[in-house]
């Protein structure tokens, strides 16, 4: 039986959420977070589940309006302060991957903090993408190599990678059926769920169903069984 070690999920679908509500973009995108606690504690009590990487802020989202992404930069400083608690208190790591350099000093000391505080722990490792596109995250790898005396092998440009573990499941809310420069190198064996429920609306029984129907998937890895 599968075990979905590695969950990454592809949280769309806020401002269409908050624009069926008649309610402005900003609504869907505190909504939103309210479910990144939720499904991150539902995590956090499974024996099986290691990691959890949530696409946050894209490299490509700094092209939406500029007041929505203040808001966003305001609530993710909010989000990490707050839930500082609800990480120790379920024993969960904090892990950022992505180029944060983009961000303001404030917000920077922000992650680095909930990043420090949070290194004892030893349970659920979540992981926020940040400033992240995987196609920038794989540039940045191979810079960082290039110098090498000796061919880059597979796993040293894993080991330079943000994120240096392969995703067993992915899931994307809101109805497209699409990666969006998301984990490209870490998803190359992952299961793909698209699903048309909007993040806002996306519960820890719609996770249970998903992984369940996972743990049933045959995954051969290019051979045969």
């Amino acid at each position: 039986m599968n075990q979905a070690k590695h969950i990454a999920i592809i949280m769309d679908g806020n401002g269409r959420w908050a624009e069926l509500q008649g309610l402005k973009r900003v609504k869907g995108h505190e909504a939103g977070a309210k479910v990144v606690k939720k499904i991150t504690t539902y995590c956090s009590n499974s024996d099986e589940i290691e990691r959890l990487t949530l696409y946050a802020f894209s490299t490509e989202n700094w092209k939406r309006p500029r007041l929505e992404v203040e808001f966003l930069m305001k609530l993710l400083n909010n989000y990490l302060k707050n839930e500082l608690p609800v990480y120790l208190e379920n024993n969960v790591r904090f892990e950022p991957i992505g180029d944060t350099r983009a961000f303001s000093k404030s917000l920077q000391k922000t992650i680095a903090m909930v990043q420090e505080k949070t290194a004892h722990c030893d349970g659920l490792v979540q992981s926020l993408a940040l400033n992240y596109g995987a196609q920038d995250e794989i540039l940045r790898a191979v810079n960082s190599l290039k110098n090498s005396s000796e061919d880059i092998t597979t796993e040293m440009l894993s080991n330079a990678m943000d994120c240096k573990h392969d995703v067993d499941l992915l899931i994307r809310t809101g109805g497209d059926h699409r990666l969006s420069n998301y984990l490209l190198w870490q998803s190359a064996y992952a299961e793909l769920f698209f699903i048309d429920t909007l993040w806002p609306d996306f519960t820890s029984k719609d996770l249970e169903k998903i992984i369940k129907k996972f743990t049933k998937v045959e995954r051969r890895f290019g051979g045969l069984k």
